[in-house]
Formats: structure tokens, sequence, C-alpha cells
């Protein structure tokens, strides 16, 4: 098993930002290793059936967009998490890799990252359709953090009851 590496006690407050969201991440493809496809669309959780290892991955993905794009630099609203019909459409993934998934989340924060490189924390998001379009680059990283570690844990129990595989990073 490998572990992340959390940032430097002493790191300046960007890095301490950055690096912690990033070894979020890391521990969610961390998850997904040796997970077959079959289990990684499975269903463990009868209330939440779209709450799956891909369906969440899928998620964070689109996540990332919202915030880094469409709520910080005013990109349009596009994806399956503005459905105005669906609120899990960004969870619906049946028949789609977890290999595609993967790196479609890496992808998307490695964007995400370059983004941020160009702001000040201190930067407030442009958009101005949702209140929260006026978050500083700073809360949003606070934000992915909690969105991302939190996602972790539901990551944690699905897959300890897929496969019995536990671990925390």
């Amino acid at each position: 098993m490998t572990h992340r590496k959390r940032p430097a006690f002493t790191a300046d407050e960007r890095t301490q930002l950055i690096g912690w969201l990033d070894m979020q991440r890391e521990i969610i493809q961390w998850k997904c290793e040796g997970v077959s496809d079959s289990d990684a669309h499975r269903a463990v959780l009868p209330s939440s059936p779209h709450m799956t290892m891909a369906g969440l991955l899928a998620h964070l993905r689109w996540v990332e967009q919202t915030w880094f794009e469409v709520m910080l630099l005013d990109a349009p609203a596009d994806g399956p998490q503005f459905d105005p019909d669906d609120s899990d459409a960004d969870m619906k993934v049946d028949g789609i890799p977890l290999a595609r998934l993967l790196a479609e989340y890496e992808t998307q924060w490695r964007k995400s990252n370059e983004i941020v490189a160009r702001h000040s924390l201190d930067d407030i998001g442009r958009n101005r359709d949702w209140a929260v379009g006026r978050a500083s680059v700073r809360w949003i990283l606070l934000h992915m953090i909690e969105e991302t570690a939190r996602h972790a844990g539901h990551m944690d129990a699905i897959r300890e009851l897929l496969d019995g595989a536990t671990g925390y990073y």
C-alpha cells in the first residue's frame, strides 16, 4: 500500500490547501484500485442506489467542474449536475468503465489545479446565477477538501461492503 503525503506542517497556505485536496483526490483513486467494473457499478446501500464507486467518482468529477469552471470562471452550466429534472444525473454512469471515469476525474482535477494556479486565494468567483458563485478561491478549495474527503469516507464504507478492503490513507 502506498501512503499519500500530507503537505508540510509549515507550508504556505496555498501549498497546504492544494496539498490536502490532492491527497484526498489520490485517496479517491486508491479506493478504486482493484475494483472490477461490475463492482464499481454495484449499489451496496439500499436507500442510495446511485452511490456506487463509479457514481461517486463521476459526481466528484462534475463537482470539480462546477466549482472551478462554472462558479469561479463563469463557464456555461453544462453537465449532468445541472439537469433540472434529475438531481442524481451526475452519478448515473451505468456502462461507463471505471478506468474511463478515473481518467476523466484526474483530467478534471488537473484542470482545476491549473485554474487555481492562475488565481489569488482572495479572487472571487464570477458566476452571478447562484449566490455560491461569489465564493473566493480559498472558500472553494476548503469546500472541495470537505466534499472530496466526505465522499472518500463513503468510498471507504462502500469498498469494505464490496470486498472487505479497508485502509485510511
